[in-house]
């Protein structure tokens, strides 16, 4: 008898500041697909991070990115913008428009 155990990747909290819209957002899928299966309206396009579009800024918390070099300059990573299309939580965060 064989069992497969999956393991689930943790599920952070997300806050829009602005707005106090709070949500799910799995460790496994970007803010943006998080935010819009909770019904929060952020703008977006290319959905590949090269638009900046989607530009937001943490104000608290941290995302990773999947590709090497999205469309951020690194000032831009220090203070915290990240583009929602393509980032996934690596903790609670808040996150506020640009």
């Amino acid at each position: 008898m064989t069992t497969e155990s999956s393991q689930q990747l943790p599920a952070f909290k997300g806050l829009v500041q602005e707005t106090g819209a709070a949500f799910a957002a799995p460790a496994d899928q970007s803010l943006f697909s998080s935010m819009r299966q909770a019904g929060i309206d952020w703008p977006v396009s290319c959905r590949n991070g090269t638009c900046r579009t989607c530009i937001g800024q943490l104000v608290t918390g941290e995302v990773a990115y999947d590709i090497p070099w999205p469309g951020l300059s690194l000032e831009e990573k220090r203070d915290g913008y990240c583009l929602l299309c393509i980032a996934r939580p690596l903790c609670d965060f808040v996150i506020q428009r640009t």
